[in-house]
């Protein structure tokens, strides 16, 4: 590892820890290996660092894309939903932290919200293409349905291990249960499911 990439991984651990003002130059630099000389040949401010190193964060994030041709909404669903859950298990203290310094630090958050954006754009086109294909039924909108199921995950995610009375079911089975309710909201079913008439015809 680089050393401007061991700052950035030492700034988004730091961060997670202790926040903005835990977060010194100081710690940064020890916990990448180096001194602070070395820190400021890399980033002019701790700032700088810091918002660097959040950019960093959200680029590595691992995105599944969903299917540009859907054919079984459920299972791409599920798939796809089970990556995201897992993403927001293993960095909740990290997004926790992003948030509640939102107020004082608006642009960080600034950095993480654009990766959910992003994420809720690919849904959104993920349900039209369903739609487009008559892989669903009724009226539904297809930002709603992005944001119901990102918020689910999300809630989940975030409150599981300080509400657990909330969440009596397993992580596995909340998914799975999450999923279901969408799939059953938009009418959505498989390509060979599909009533006759509607869309291509299968396979």
């Amino acid at each position: 590892m680089d050393v401007r990439t061991a700052l950035l991984e030492a700034a988004i651990t730091t961060f997670a820890e202790s926040g903005v003002r835990g977060a010194t130059t100081r710690r940064i630099a020890q916990a990448a290996g180096v001194n602070e000389v070395t820190l400021f040949r890399h980033f002019r401010s701790k700032d700088e660092l810091i918002h660097a190193g959040l950019q960093h964060f959200v680029a590595r994030i691992e995105r599944r894309p969903l299917p540009a041709d859907p054919a079984d909404p459920r299972a791409e669903l599920l798939t796809w939903c089970r990556a995201h859950y897992r993403e927001l298990c293993r960095n909740r203290s990290f997004i926790r932290k992003v948030m509640s310094e939102f107020e004082e630090h608006p642009g960080h958050c600034t950095v993480g919200m654009k990766a959910s954006a992003g994420i809720a754009r690919e849904l959104v086109g993920y349900f039209e293409r369903l739609r487009r294909l008559g892989l669903t039924t009724g009226e539904w909108d297809a930002r709603a349905a992005a944001n119901m199921i990102m918020g689910a995950l999300f809630s989940d995610a975030m409150g599981r291990d300080t509400m657990p009375e909330r969440y009596p079911y397993s992580m596995r089975d909340a998914v799975e249960s999450y999923v279901d309710l969408l799939v059953r909201a938009i009418g959505a079913q498989p390509l060979a499911r599909r009533p006759r008439g509607r869309g291509r015809t299968a396979p």
